[in-house]
């Protein structure tokens, strides 16, 4: 899998995440596990939506 999710992206799908988790437990809703998915993108460089959409952030080597 090649990257296609740059660091900073990376980071504000883990803290979105986080936070979607949080509302999920705060109000008692099954919803919040819809955050696991941008911790998980996120933490590994690699989305499947991006590659549908053609959309790479990654800046090269260095972010792989």
């Amino acid at each position: 899998m090649k990257c296609n999710v740059g660091s900073t992206e990376g980071k504000i799908r883990i803290i979105l995440g986080a936070v979607i988790l949080l509302l999920g437990v705060v109000f008692k809703s099954w919803w919040g596990l819809i955050g696991i998915a941008p911790i998980i993108t996120g933490s590994i460089g690699w989305c499947p939506v991006s590659v549908i959409l053609g959309i790479n952030t990654c800046k090269g080597k260095d972010d792989a």
